[in-house]
């Protein structure tokens, strides 16, 4: 069993408790508005990192990463992207099992025709009341496991 951790929003601030909460992940997905290169260089201690640029992620660092990316986990594949508003493919079409957002700071966990939508909220900044958070998705032989791990 595989475990990824997915993070979002994180703004240049990664604190403790979001690191121990992405111990043990053997990928972490970022999707987007980082903030800051050492975010990335710290989740890259823990695991190998994929990330994508956010709508506040700006200068030479940001410039690198992708708007979107496409990721092949064992059987699993994911699309990653910052604003679900700009899904610019059909996922099922696309075989894809989840797509990964972030920006709202709002987490979620939605299935949609079989494809897994996944927000794991923000892992820096609360908005609307929601909590600080990140999340797992663990791949078993049913199929993915999502979770919303809330942070204090």
């Amino acid at each position: 069993m595989k475990q990824i951790g997915v993070l979002s929003d994180t703004h240049g601030v990664l604190s403790r408790q979001a690191l121990a909460a992405l111990e043990g992940s053997d990928m972490i997905m970022h999707a987007g508005d980082v903030g800051d290169p050492n975010v990335l260089a710290l989740l890259k201690r823990l695991a190998p990192v994929v990330a994508v640029r956010g709508n506040t992620d700006g200068g030479h660092w940001a410039a690198r990463l992708p708007v979107t990316d496409k990721v092949a986990v064992e059987a699993s594949s994911f699309y990653i992207l910052h604003d679900f508003q700009h899904l610019d493919i059909d996922p099922a079409a696309a075989g894809v099992q989840a797509v990964i957002s972030g920006h709202t700071h709002q987490p979620m966990i939605r299935w949609d025709t079989g494809v897994l939508c996944f927000n794991p909220g923000s892992a820096s900044q609360s908005r609307r009341g929601a909590p600080l958070s990140i999340g797992r998705i663990r791949l078993t032989a049913a199929g993915l496991d999502p979770e919303i791990v809330t942070l204090s």
